[in-house]
């Protein structure tokens, strides 16, 4: 399990935090304290990764207006949501939108239909996505840290009882409307 893990667990990180995966960087962070990954190295690809994927939707966004608001309109709370968040906060958003589950998707799509100049949201984003990864990563390594001193039993027991319960209110949550 070790092995696979040191040897597709960057991929899988990169793959999943393209669309924003805090879960997959958070077990990144428990499976770094563990040895089994690099803390830094998953800071650095998650960053990128997320960096990456919301660029994807801004110019999607940006490039292709009309399937981007018909994207939009299956979420319409979480759109209009993300409206508010933008008038409220301004560009700070960016950053805010990072850790707001189900609105981390849309505020790119929503900013990539406006005017918003290319270059700040290219700036903010990338501060945004580094910030992001390096609160996270820290968090889950500590929470790693944690849990694993608990029991040496528990390393692989616990992260998949941590992810569940996780996912579980992620979906409950998420199956609200």
């Amino acid at each position: 399990m070790e092995q696979f893990i040191q040897d597709w667990g960057y991929l899988a990180l990169f793959l999943y935090t393209f669309g924003g995966g805090f879960v997959g960087l958070a077990i990144a962070g428990a499976l770094s304290y563990a040895g089994d990954l690099n803390i830094y190295v998953c800071v650095a690809v998650a960053s990128v990764s997320n960096f990456v994927g919301s660029q994807f939707l801004f110019f999607l966004a940006r490039k292709n207006k009309t399937y981007a608001k018909d994207i939009m309109k299956k979420y319409g709370r979480k759109v209009a949501l993300t409206h508010i968040i933008m008038k409220k906060y301004g560009s700070f958003v960016i950053f805010i939108q990072k850790f707001i589950y189900g609105v981390k998707t849309l505020v790119p799509l929503a900013i990539g239909i406006t005017k918003y100049s290319v270059i700040k949201f290219t700036i903010f984003n990338a501060i945004a996505s580094t910030i992001w990864a390096c609160v996270i990563g820290y968090v889950s390594f500590t929470a790693g840290k944690f849990l694993l001193s608990l029991s040496e039993d528990f390393k692989y027991v616990g992260l998949v009882a941590v992810t569940a319960i996780i996912l579980i209110v992620i979906f409950t949550n998420k199956n609200r409307k």
